[in-house]
This record gives C-alpha cells, sequence and structure tokens, in this order.
C-alpha cells in the first residue's frame, strides 16, 4: 500500500533551512560548459558567458575593519548582482546552479520562498549574521508577491551587498516589474527601484526547453495505482504516495510552503487522482510552490482527471500570476511523461 502525502508533517529547524541553501539534486553537476544554448537564440550563449565572466571576477566579500569601518570601496563599482530574465524552460535556473559551482569561496543557493522562510525563522538580524561573509548568494524564482517580502528582500540585498557579497538572481519578471498586477506595486516603487538598481539584468530568449521535442499536455491516466506500479517497476522499491488531489490541496494549506521540500524529500513518485481545476488562487499558488519542490527533486508525477497544466481558468492566467502558472504547467508536463 503506498504511503499518503497528507500524512507528512515536516519539522524543519532553522539549521536543516540554511544547510538546505545549496543547488537542487538535478543542478548538482550543472556548469557552464554542460549548458546547452539553443543556437536559435543567440542572447543564451551571451548570457552563460556574461554570467560566467560575473562569477570569475568576483570578489571576495569586504570585511569590516577596526571600529566597524568598512574598506574604501572603489569609485566606480561594479553592480552587485546578476538578474536573468527570460520565460520558463530556458535554462536560467541551470546557469544559476553554474554559477554557484563556479564561485569560489562561501556561497548559497535557494529560491526566493527559502530565503523569505529563513528570515522568519531566524528574525532579520540573524539572517543578515549568518549570511555575512558569503561571496555569492543565488536566489531561484525571484517573486514579490507581497509588501513585506519586498522590503525583507530589499533590506537584505542592501545589508548585504554592503559587506561585499555579490547575488545571482532569476526571474520570470525584470526587476523594475516585479509586484506587477500583484498589489500596489507604485506604493514600493522606490524600494524595487533601489534593489532592481543593484542588478545587471540579462534577457534569455527561447522555447521552453521541456516542450520542444514534443507539444503536448500533461499526461492523464486512468488507474492512478497501476501507473505508480509502473513507475516502481523501473528500479528497485520505489517510495510513492496515492492522494485525492483535492485532499492534497487542502493539505498544503497547513504546510508551511518553506517546508515543501522536506514533504516530498525522499519520494520517487506522486499518485493524484481526481484532479479538478482550481476555483481558489490561493490553493493555486501553494500548488505551484509545490510543483517547483516536485520539479527540484524530479519526483514523478502520475494524475488522472483533469490534466494538470490545464489547472488554471482564464480568470487567474489572466491576472498578475501568470507566468507563476505557466512555468508550473511547463514543469508538470514534463514530470508526468516518464517518456520524457
Amino acid at each position: 500500500m503506498p504511503a499518503h502525502l497528507v500524512d507528512r508533517d515536516p519539522q524543519v529547524t532553522p539549521a536543516q533551512m540554511a544547510a538546505a541553501l545549496v543547488p537542487p539534486p538535478q543542478f548538482a553537476t550543472a556548469s557552464f560548459a554542460s549548458y546547452r544554448p539553443d543556437p536559435e537564440y543567440a542572447s543564451q550563449a551571451d548570457v552563460r558567458d556574461a554570467v560566467e565572466a560575473f562569477v570569475t571576477a568576483q570578489p571576495e566579500p569586504t570585511r569590516r575593519g577596526l571600529f566597524g569601518r568598512k574598506r574604501k570601496e572603489p569609485e566606480a563599482p561594479v553592480r552587485s548582482g546578476v538578474y536573468l530574465d527570460g520565460g520558463f524552460g530556458v535554462g536560467k535556473t541551470h546557469l544559476l546552479a553554474a554559477a554557484y559551482h563556479a564561485a569560489s569561496g562561501r556561497k548559497t543557493f535557494g529560491t526566493f520562498i527559502e530565503y523569505t522562510a529563513l528570515v522568519g525563522a531566524l528574525g532579520f538580524q540573524g539572517t543578515v549574521d549568518l549570511l555575512r561573509g558569503t561571496g555569492l548568494v543565488c536566489i531561484d524564482e525571484f517573486e514579490l508577491d507581497d509588501p513585506g517580502d519586498t522590503m525583507v528582500m530589499t533590506r537584505l540585498i542592501k545589508e548585504l551587498s554592503e559587506t561585499g557579497t555579490r547575488f545571482a538572481a532569476t526571474s520570470n519578471t525584470p526587476p523594475g516589474a516585479l509586484g506587477e498586477g500583484r498589489f500596489a506595486a507604485q506604493d514600493f516603487l522606490r524600494e524595487i527601484q533601489a534593489m532592481s538598481d543593484r542588478f545587471d539584468t540579462m534577457r534569455i530568449d527561447g522555447l521552453d526547453f521541456r516542450r520542444r521535442a514534443v507539444d503536448e499536455s500533461a499526461r492523464v491516466v486512468d488507474d492512478v495505482p497501476a501507473g505508480l506500479q509502473a513507475v516502481a517497476g523501473t528500479g528497485g522499491p520505489a517510495r510513492v504516495t496515492e492522494d485525492d488531489f483535492r485532499s492534497v490541496v487542502a493539505h498544503l494549506a497547513s504546510v508551511h510552503p518553506s517546508k515543501y521540500v522536506a514533504l516530498v524529500e525522499g519520494l520517487d513518485a506522486v499518485g493524484l487522482t481526481d484532479v479538478q481545476a482550481f476555483t481558489d488562487q490561493t490553493d493555486a499558488l501553494r500548488w505551484v510552490a509545490l510543483v517547483d519542490r516536485l520539479y527540484d527533486a524530479q519526483v514523478r508525477i502520475v494524475a488522472s482527471g483533469v490534466p494538470l497544466d490545464q489547472v488554471y481558468p482564464d480568470v487567474m492566467l489572466e491576472g498578475g500570476y501568470r507566468k507563476k502558472y505557466l512555468r508550473a504547467a511547463s514543469r508538470v508536463v514534463a514530470l508526468t511523461r516518464t517518456d520524457q
């Protein structure tokens, strides 16, 4: 009998959260050499070379001297970060992981939500103290979904960059447009602009690599248990779960998104029966966060009901979270199609 995802209630300590700030397993060996730019889009190779140059030119973090004085900054200091802007499936996370692996010294890699969760666990000053002295901080899936996150990330980047830490970030939204359509961005324009001014924005064009070879929807099965058995048959004993889709969505409301990594840890596949379209945007966003963690861990999905890339109604796709939903739709296509 498979276990149930809804029975999992992971407990994660701040120390475990900090230790987890490394690239996910599928990017454990990502490098600039292994990145395969699409020859139809010159920006992919250009950005790869620019990010590699940024990392190799990375200076040591500024150290405070006696009486708390900082070393004198160069008259024309380089910007403290690179920001990879582009659609989903063009290799931004691969390049971010490659930057992490190529960087020397102390470094961290995490999603935007992991850093904000760390602030929630340690407090702002505790997070600054933990990350101070880090040469490179990599932030994947940079999002500003509420004013609180805007202020936290602005302050964190400012404090750390002033002591020499540099940043590499990815997002589907240019830094000057973060927050648009989600909250009153004009009220926080100064903070958003101050943050974006610290980055050199690099645009990556291209097609979603997960759909280059096949233009299909997420796979649906009639018999989820049989589908899970097929996944298990690809190797030794598999760790799988089987749940009703609505039960999983309800369970996500009781688990903080920062714990979703632990929620799917060690699993080979999750089975979801009777998938239905979302009617509540909060539920949809929690599901997107779970999909990101499933994709990072390369956990297969076996599902029945509505194809998982078609669970977002038009009213949601027309709103400020459109790119999040499309990214998740792209990822579930890959996770449900075991032949890819």
